[in-house]
């Protein structure tokens, strides 16, 4: 039998509507009885699941079986260095490494060997020690090359300690500053490091000036950003040359820069903040470049002089059908990724020359600038993947206009890209907008077939279309994979976003089941098992709620399922901010009732729902646990169908288990329950 949680009645008002939460009481986090239902879940799930052990050990092994375990990154050059990373087999974490330079050509890598002279920076395993869950949330090195700064997290909670080595001597430095963000930078001549810190609600709001070898209680408090709305970070311009400290909302952005070689001096605003405008900057030698929003929804390029940023002259203007997404600027060429027609793009500014785009190889694909720390340079390095294609490294030869495959990511088994197919189909929405799904397939594979259809759909964030070794074990039995576009995601431009937020929302959810039950109607699929994660399991849960018949079973990880009481509450980690994608619904009570309308906690019914399995972290700052426990509860109490599973990883975060085996075991183990709920069980 499954678990009972136990019901406190809790209720709330809000806009003159009340709000009855039986399961409140599971937000507590160190109430005995939380950790003890959680454990319980578990154990209802190992019991529900426990069939599928020999079969998730086929998929563990499976990839495993076709991944070069012992593998390293193609070397990026910077100064007077080659960095890559490299893994070794039955090691759970990577290993950071660096070779002196000698030429412009990368070492010639050779399978499963480390590089002859390397030098060891950082090794993931010797840091994890014997710890459940361990990550980085930094590794930077000094401009010179003499330090490095990273930064350590045994819990998952995303708050990390920071440390120095000397790359020259090997030894680790007294330094140690506990309780920082991601992220850093360093000053120009590698004496200061500045770091951010965060608030209680976990959003990073303090910039601090480190200054190496003094202790942190010394350390410069720079900025305090006190918009609970905004999100600070610091980094550097591609050149070097400046600081860049950045304040960003959901819609708005605030850039302030200062002189990398004057790191005690004071930032100076490049563009005061003005509501809804977004800008980044980067510095190109006599001038900066700046991509903004201002009066152009799919942003535009300018140029601003150095000693007035905030003066823009238009370089790109505004195109309705394509959507600037970032440039990097570089001595002789600016490189500028964009994004048309749902794909990803490369096009390059000569100086003095004329622009033009750089081909691609298949029709369906994603291209992004990777690993181009050289502000002088002839070539430009690129990452490319389709459906079929595993990840690959390009250098692009600017005078030659000659892409060059440096790597292709092995994979062991045999694999041959022309085995497989991947296509690009249209479902139409019901407002009549046309939808796109990315689709791959075996060959030969009988149709209609059993199918995942994948969804995120928020955040201007795009599910581009991309390789997977673990999915193959689901092609390879005969499964369709799709990966529907929907509104709320960026794959369409900026509107596409638009159009799936605040008081349009729902358009993400009909999108999806649009997708879903286009793919049945024209003979693809036979059913349709739907997966997502964070605002993918908000996705999850609405559409389940929506048109439960639509699907054969829901996998929802770490999944944002009780959005409404979650951005009702402000004291929560990263609610405010959260109000520029959702709205407020604790101020604006038409907010409040849409949400209300949509949110899949609120609205569970007495309807027969598919099999669903939610996955969660007992750490996970961003989505927190109690979210898909609370969730999981009402579906037992008022639905039925399922069987409602609710899995909790005890000691990690949203990213979930943070070992690649550990990893590969958590994916063996939902791929196995998406088999069985298809009922294909080889």
């Amino acid at each position: 039998m499954p678990p009972t949680a136990k019901k406190v009645p809790s209720e709330r008002v809000h806009h003159g509507d009340t709000v009855i939460d039986p399961y409140a009481w599971l937000t507590v986090k160190d109430d005995p009885d939380t950790i003890a239902y959680l454990e319980a879940e578990n154990a209802y799930t190992q019991q529900m699941t426990g069939h599928l052990k020999s079969l998730q050990e086929t998929i563990f092994q499976e990839i495993k079986g076709r991944t070069l375990e012992t593998d390293l990154s193609v070397p990026t050059r910077k100064g007077d260095w080659w960095y890559y990373s490299r893994t070794e087999e039955g090691k759970q974490y990577g290993i950071q490494c660096r070779l002196a330079a000698d030429g412009d050509t990368p070492p010639e890598l050779r399978a499963g060997e480390p590089l002859p002279g390397e030098q060891i920076m950082l090794d993931g395993n010797e840091l994890a020690g014997d710890s459940d869950f361990f990550s980085l949330g930094t590794s930077s090195v000094s401009p010179d090359g003499t330090l490095l700064a990273y930064s350590v997290n045994f819990t998952g909670d995303e708050r990390f300690t920071l440390r120095i080595k000397n790359l020259v001597t090997g030894q680790t430095l007294a330094d140690e500053i506990p309780g920082i963000f991601y992220g850093g930078a360093w000053s120009a001549d590698g004496t200061t490091f500045f770091y951010t810190t965060v608030d209680e609600a976990w959003r990073p709001y303090r910039v601090y000036r480190h200054t190496v070898g003094t202790p942190a209680d010394q350390d410069v408090l720079v900025h305090e950003e006190e918009d609970e709305r905004f999100w600070i970070g610091v980094g550097l311009t591609r050149s070097e040359r400046y600081l860049i400290l950045s304040a960003g909302s959901k819609i708005t952005s605030e850039i302030r820069i200062l002189e990398a070689d004057d790191p005690t001096g004071e930032f100076r605003v490049v563009r005061p903040r003005e509501t809804g405008v977004e800008y980044g900057i980067d510095h190109a030698g006599d001038h900066f470049l700046v991509l903004h929003n201002k009066n152009a929804e799919n942003f535009e390029l300018a140029t601003a002089p150095i000693d007035d940023p905030g003066t823009w002259t238009p370089l790109i203007t505004h195109r309705e059908d394509t959507r600037l997404l970032d440039v990097d600027a570089f001595s002789g060429h600016t490189v500028v990724h964009f994004r048309r027609d749902g794909l990803t793009g490369i096009r390059i500014l000569p100086a003095g020359g004329e622009p033009y785009e750089i081909p691609m190889p298949e029709p369906i694909y994603d291209v992004a600038p990777s690993g181009n720390p050289e502000f002088v340079t002839g070539r430009l390095r690129l990452g490319y993947t389709s459906m079929v294609t595993p990840p690959s490294v390009y250098d692009y030869d600017l005078r030659t206009r000659e892409l060059i495959l440096l790597k292709r990511k092995p994979v062991l088994g045999g694999y041959d890209p022309a085995d497989y197919e991947q296509f690009r189909e249209w479902a139409t929405a019901p407002d009549g907008t046309r939808v796109p799904i990315s689709i791959a397939v075996r060959k030969g594979t009988e149709r209609p077939a059993p199918t995942v259809l994948y969804g995120y759909g928020s955040y201007e964030i795009s599910v581009d279309p991309s390789f997977s070794v673990a999915r193959l074990s689901l092609l390879d039995r005969g499964f369709v994979f799709a990966v529907a576009h929907i509104r709320g995601g960026g794959e369409m431009g900026r509107r596409w976003y638009e159009d799936g937020k605040f008081q349009k929302k729902k358009n993400t959810f009909t999108d999806f089941v649009a997708c879903a039950e286009h793919l049945k109607a024209t003979g693809w699929s036979s059913g349709v098992v739907a997966r997502g994660g964070s605002a993918g399991g908000l996705l999850m849960g609405a559409v389940a709620n929506l048109a439960p018949d639509a699907f054969a079973g829901v996998v929802a990880e770490v999944p944002f399922v009780d959005a409404l009481n979650t951005i009702l509450d402000p004291s929560l980690p990263l609610t405010v901010i959260e109000w520029d994608e959702w709205g407020d619904p604790l101020h604006d009570p038409d907010v409040y009732h849409y949400m209300k309308s949509y949110s899949p906690y609120e609205n569970v019914g007495d309807r027969v729902y598919p099999p669903i399995l939610a996955i969660t972290s007992l750490n996970d700052t961003r989505v927190l646990y109690h979210e898909p426990a609370k969730w999981i509860a009402r579906l037992r109490e008022v639905a039925e169908g399922g069987p409602f599973l609710l899995k909790t990883e005890m000691g990690a975060g949203h990213g979930g288990r943070s070992g690649r085996y550990d990893s590969w075991r958590e994916e063996a183990f939902v791929l196995s329950w998406i088999l069985d709920t298809a009922k294909v069980t080889r």
